[in-house]
């Protein structure tokens, strides 16, 4: 049996992200998000309040939606992580990350990184979500620019183009 790491015990961990194997070490208990963005330099996932609670952070872990800001680096180990910058490019964007511009569902831009990965994991999970699945995906995921109802048509597009592309497989 693996004796658990001390918080303040330094911790080198193997995972994936973005399709890249990497290894990182820090103390056991240091955000994933400090990693993410200092030590591999990807901004997608932004710091919001700190706590877990604002989705601004959210990555996706082993295809589930996860706040990287209360995620500890060593919860990572050996796992598959997606942040924004894994989805898709200015040139070929990710569906979602299509359907968020189509619909303009940006103002300040600060909570679109959670939105788009919440919506993501929610696609991969039900690519034909119900209105009611949506809200409820994104219910925990803020926005205080008020772009709510662009955001909630920007997921039923992203919705419509995965369904277009799952057809034409």
């Amino acid at each position: 049996m693996n004796k658990p790491l001390s918080p303040t015990a330094l911790a080198s961990v193997s995972c994936t992200v973005n399709g890249q194997p990497v290894t990182c070490s820090a103390m056991a208990d240091t955000p994933l998000l400090l990693v993410l963005r200092n030590d591999l330099h990807l901004n997608g996932p932004k710091f919001g309040c700190g706590l877990g609670e604002c989705g601004a952070c959210t990555v996706i872990v082993d295809g589930k939606a996860a706040r990287s800001c209360v995620l500890p680096l060593s919860g990572v180990a050996n796992r598959n992580v997606t942040t924004l910058e894994g989805l898709g490019d200015r040139h070929h964007p990710h569906p979602v990350q299509q359907a968020f511009i189509e619909a303009q569902a940006a103002q300040c831009g600060y909570c679109l990184n959670g939105m788009i990965m919440t919506a993501k994991a929610l696609l991969d999970r039900n690519p034909d979500p119900s209105e009611a699945q949506i809200r409820r995906a994104l219910s925990a995921n803020l926005c205080r620019c008020g772009t709510h109802l662009e955001i909630l048509a920007a997921v039923r597009r992203a919705s419509q183009l995965y369904r277009e592309s799952h057809c034409n497989e």
